[in-house]
């Protein structure tokens, strides 16, 4: 914390580090994520965070509902009175109070949540429907995120109501990891309705006896909290570009913990969810075991289709649409290494796609260099080695900048190898494999008898890259439009009618069980191994 960021006494510095250490023992992804905040704003945002989380804490801590509601009840009247008189003695209070002086930031929204919170820790949660549940969450985080955005130079009424909704969904979230916990303390925060719809009692979510409801009433909530995190989206593009990576990296948290719920369905009311960021700043999981699948594809290459068409049926520019697009790249690299996918390829921008207008062109690098800047350091952490598929010489500058330094940033890592494709033809390709070729014979390096096929691998855009062995592509075209022609020679194919924007885990999961379903004969009569081999010489 710099001294240009805070003027004042010591006391003072001291408690925005506190809140600062509150943020990352009770929510590191939201401290991991304020790291990428312009430093002078960092201990005001830590200062909020770490003022909620230890009022919940206080919420939650051990002691009968009556001691509960006591100690909340004097905590709230300190910080009503703190925000009274513009100072307290408290440490977390003072940093909290000279923020929301300092700031301006709403009061009423902090007297929001701590009404909420207040009814909470009088009885337990009972809401009968999801709009119910709504209210409850935006009360106890909807309203935090509202309270924090001038932080981030915005007082617009539009980006408040999408904060909101973004904090909606991360309290969401939050309630899918702490489920075990919660059930277990009597508390339920799933609308009564739903569970009477599918014959569940709340019992029933405890003892895990009837999984296929069980995993239908996941399934519900899922579809709900998706949908609402899919309009608070937008809010990552309506702030100063300094601003954006924080809010990119909490919808992606979202995002990638519904997908992980997705994976466990009726097991999260038993397991709940680990946090995706842990304490000690890791990001890697394990790969999950799935049973019905037995057989998981070493390499999945994928057509991304569909962003304009999306942004059409939305009534939104195609920029929007790009924008939208590079969300699920993100997201597809998380879902492959959580189902043991070791080799993902992205068909990203053809040399067929330069035949598109100017405007879009912009929009579209603009959108892809955004997201791997802002990408780079998150794939490098979970182990993803990235590589450049195509031609280096007519792309954005900044795009390719972006690009190369995140391959040599992640360049001796080996959890997942993400191919880009960009500036990519699968003809031109060939085409230049076979030039380079040529020119070795020319000079006496190789003799045109002794080419074989490892001589052609070695002269592709990325020497050594696996065959494929699942295709997949989005938005329902059925071709495979110039794309790795050298290397689907032996690939199941999958053509998925979901949008590139909306696509996820679970299609991703779905292609994958369509794939073990099928026997790859690689032109026998008998299921084959995993890929065919090329004959050695002495064997032709």
């Amino acid at each position: 914390m710099s001294d240009e960021t805070l003027a004042g006494s010591s006391e003072l510095r001291e408690s925005y580090e506190l809140c600062e250490a509150l943020t990352k023992q009770f929510h590191t992804p939201m401290w991991r994520a304020t790291e990428l905040l312009p430093a002078p704003v960092r201990p005001y945002m830590h200062a909020v965070h770490g003022f909620f989380l230890w009022t919940d804490t206080i919420a939650d801590r051990d002691g009968t509902s009556a001691e509960r509601v006591q100690r909340l009840a004097r905590w709230s009247a300190a910080t009503r009175e703190g925000l009274r008189s513009g100072g307290s003695e408290d440490p977390v209070l003072r940093a909290f109070v000279d923020t929301v002086w300092r700031w301006d930031l709403d009061r009423a929204l902090v007297e929001e949540t701590l009404r909420t919170l207040e009814a909470d820790c009088v009885s337990p949660p009972l809401f009968e429907t999801f709009r119910d549940l709504r209210r409850h969450l935006r009360g106890v985080t909807g309203a935090t995120f509202e309270l924090w955005c001038p932080l981030l130079g915005v007082r617009d009424p539009e980006v408040l109501a999408l904060a909101s909704l973004l904090g909606e969904a991360g309290q969401a979230v939050d309630q899918f990891e702490d489920m075990p916990e919660d059930l277990a303390a009597g508390r339920c925060y799933l609308p009564r309705a739903d569970l009477r719809a599918l014959g569940l009692e709340v019992s029933d979510l405890q003892r895990g006896e009837r999984p296929g409801a069980l995993a239908e009433l996941v399934r519900m909530q899922l579809a709900r909290w998706s949908a609402l995190l899919e309009r608070a989206a937008p809010v990552t593009g309506m702030v100063e570009r300094e601003y954006q990576p924080f809010l990119h990296l909490l919808v992606l948290g979202a995002h990638l913990q519904f997908d992980e719920t997705t994976l466990r369905e009726e097991r999260v009311f038993a397991q709940g969810l680990d946090p995706l960021v842990s304490a000690d700043g890791a990001l890697r999981r394990p790969v999950w075991p799935h049973p019905e699948v037995d057989a998981v594809p070493e390499h999945v290459a994928v057509i991304m289709d569909g962003n304009r068409r999306w942004a059409s049926e939305q009534g939104r520019p195609a920029s929007r649409g790009h924008q939208a697009g590079q969300l699920p790249a993100m997201r597809l690299v998380n879902a492959a290494m959580r189902l043991g996918v070791r080799h993902l390829t992205l068909y990203a921008f053809s040399t067929e796609n330069w035949n598109r207008s100017q405007d879009e062109l912009d929009a579209l690098f603009e959108a892809m260099g955004d997201a791997m800047g802002r990408g780079a350091e998150w794939l490098h952490d979970l182990g993803v080695r990235v590589r450049w598929c195509g031609r280096r010489d007519r792309i954005d500058p900044s795009l390719a900048s972006a690009l190369t330094l995140a391959e040599s940033m992640t360049s001796n890592n080996e959890t997942l190898s993400l191919t880009v494709c960009l500036d990519y033809g699968g003809r031109e390709e060939l085409v230049e494999a076979a030039r380079a070729l040529a020119a070795e014979a020319a000079t006496g390096a190789i003799r045109p008898e002794d080419i074989g096929l490892a001589d052609l691998d070695r002269n592709m855009y990325v020497p050594g890259l696996p065959d494929v062995d699942l295709l997949i592509r989005t938005s329902g075209e059925q071709r495979i439009s110039n794309f790795l022609p050298w290397h689907l020679s032996y690939a199941e194919m999958v053509f998925d009618p979901t949008p590139w924007p909306s696509f996820g885990l679970a299609q991703l999961r779905e292609a994958v069980s369509v794939y073990a379903g099928r026997q790859r004969r690689f032109g026998g009569t008998v299921p084959g191994p995993a890929r065919p081999t090329e004959p050695t010489r002495s064997q032709l």
